[in-house]
């Protein structure tokens, strides 16, 4: 299945039932949640441990991948988390056209800061608004071929400027449940190698070239303008949704104080999962763990 994005994007997606032999929660309609997973940067709907995560998940209902902009088959170019927050909308929303009353993100790495903000800026019940252009609502200086200008992509903002309050174009594109493996608190960390490495492909000429025929991702050339909300403010606005947030103790990435930044921010109704001798992200999550996330969604959701 192609999506587009608000913003004309086009997006791969595909949906999968929910494992036959599993023994699925179904509401009064007899209808299945569906979880719709978020891959990190470089992954894509195909790579082996977003399927890995994917199988997992449909033993708990359906299940949505979908490969971000500049990713996979998807058209455009990366933003790095910015612009992505339309593409996830997307997914969303079109899980929920497909019939599915219960819909829960699970986001890994750049996916976790995009299921975090996504949560943020789309609430159950927000008012309609035009989602194109910058995903906080106040137009974005990155236009994909496909997108309108910035001034075209103007979208509805609030009173704080981030566009909370925000809706899909598509229908509602709101989620019952948040889940942020390994996701950072904040922009333009470089405390780690890992992340050194990682701006350097995203921000460098040879990077991006790197990134494109070695990474199979390719990366928009323009800086952020403005800068997205925060990981860790979009947190602190996810409530009453129920968010868990999960993070392995040898992240090479992030260390610990990015969970825990995200757990003070998002407060008490948060839940945070420190795992022991877990690395990063879906390549670092195995079927036990990812277990433990399904259930907990299908436990926490409304409806699950």
């Amino acid at each position: 299945m192609v999506l587009l994005a608000a913003d004309g994007v086009a997006i791969e997606a595909v949906h999968e039932p929910a494992d036959f032999d599993a023994d699925v929660t179904h509401d009064a309609a007899g209808r299945v949640p569906v979880t719709v997973v978020a891959h990190g940067f470089t992954g894509s709907a195909g790579r082996p441990h977003v399927r890995r995560a994917a199988a997992v998940f449909r033993r708990y209902g359906a299940v949505i991948t979908f490969s971000f902009r500049g990713h996979g088959a998807s058209g455009g170019r990366s933003t790095v988390g910015d612009r992505e927050v339309l593409d996830l909308a997307a997914a969303v929303a079109w899980a929920r056209r497909l019939g599915h009353r219960t819909v829960w993100t699970v986001g890994f790495s750049m996916g976790g800061s995009v299921v975090l903000r996504h949560a943020a800026l789309y609430p159950a019940g927000g008012p309609d608004a035009h989602a194109s252009g910058h995903a906080d609502g106040r137009g974005s200086g990155h236009a994909d071929a496909q997108s309108p200008s910035p001034a075209d992509a103007q979208g509805s903002a609030s009173a704080d400027g981030h566009g909370s309050g925000f809706a899909d174009p598509h229908g509602p594109a709101h989620t019952d449940a948040v889940v942020a493996v390994s996701a950072p608190a904040r922009w333009y960390y470089r405390g780690t190698a890992a992340m050194r490495r990682l701006h350097w492909v995203v921000t460098r000429p040879l990077g991006r070239a790197v990134g494109r025929y070695g990474l199979r991702t390719r990366i928009h050339t323009s800086d952020w303008d403005p800068v997205p909300l925060d990981p860790a403010e979009a947190a602190a606005r996810i409530a009453p949704t129920p968010l868990l947030l999960v993070h392995g103790d040898r992240d090479p990435y992030f260390p610990l104080d990015h969970p825990r930044a995200l757990a003070t921010a998002a407060g008490p109704q948060a839940d945070l999962w420190l795992e022991p001798g877990m690395g990063h992200a879906e390549n670092a999550a195995d079927e036990a763990l990812l277990a433990r996330i399904a259930d907990w969604a299908a436990r926490r959701a409304p409806g699950g």
